[in-house]
């Protein structure tokens, strides 16, 4: 059985910041947003973990094998590099969804996002480690059947973007609605989902569901282990194993830790 760790990541009173004492020069914004978003990668994927970037002002990182020590020293770096702060909140739960409505709702009840007096905010509970177990993380990681074929070498940039963005919010909703599992563009072609104990048959349900309603066609490869660098390596192996093969859904199994391309 799966039993996800969720950490909510939030810039404190991030929107009245960017207007005081006058507007911020938009690029200026989006440039500090991809630093943080760079540095929290390198932090939280320096210890095992993974990081999505969702709105920017508000991330969401799956954190099993990350304890309450990690989360002190990552609010303490970002408080010194920045010049804003981050609260924190982490929930567990077999269900992906539950663990970040369990987040959500510890940051919450500190206090709005937009409120000037909440600042560092740290809530939560953390897996210890004789609860973790080698099926803690199911990834899936998705990418679209032959898309630089079908949309890159065809269509103009942002057609092609309209197309994929369409099968991922499918994906995106699908997986929450029928599974619980969270799912997050990375990037190119490629979606990245956070899925409780889901199977070989749900998973040809949901990209049957995808073509069906978006009219794209996926692949994926599952990894499941103890954290979520270990599942997302195993996905994918089973991904390449997809493209080799011509199939579309593969569980893969432990395998060594090597990259592999990720066309």
């Amino acid at each position: 059985m799966t039993n996800a760790q969720l950490t909510l990541i939030q810039i404190d009173n991030y929107g009245p910041w960017t207007v005081t004492p006058n507007p911020r020069r938009e690029m200026d914004l989006q440039t500090m947003q991809s630093r943080l978003f760079a540095d929290l990668a390198q932090f939280i994927g320096g210890r095992g973990g993974y990081v999505f970037f969702t709105r920017f002002d508000n991330m969401v990182a799956i954190t099993n094998g990350l304890d309450r020590t990690d989360h002190d020293l990552l609010q303490e770096t970002i408080g010194n590099r920045y010049p804003v702060t981050i609260s924190l909140g982490t929930g567990t739960d077999p269900s992906p969804i539950v663990a970040l409505e369990s987040a959500t709702a510890g940051l919450q009840e500190a206090g709005s996002a937009q409120d000037g007096d909440r600042r560092e905010v740290r809530f939560g509970e953390y897996l210890a480690e004789e609860q973790r177990t080698p099926e803690d993380v199911q990834i899936a990681h998705f990418d679209v059947n032959d898309a630089t074929g079908k949309y890159t070498d065809q269509l103009n940039e942002f057609d092609s973007f309209i197309q994929i963005e369409q099968g991922y919010a499918t994906l995106m909703r699908y997986l929450r609605e029928e599974h619980g599992g969270l799912s997050f563009f990375v990037g190119g072609d490629n979606i990245i989902s956070i899925c409780p104990g889901m199977t070989e048959a749900d998973y040809r349900e949901s990209i049957s569901h995808v073509e069906a309603t978006a009219g794209v066609e996926l692949k994926v490869g599952v990894g499941i282990d103890k954290t979520p660098h270990g599942a997302g390596m195993e996905a994918k192996h089973a991904l390449e194993t997809c493209r080799h093969d011509g199939t579309v859904v593969e569980l893969g199994t432990h395998q060594d830790d090597v990259e592999v391309a990720t066309d």
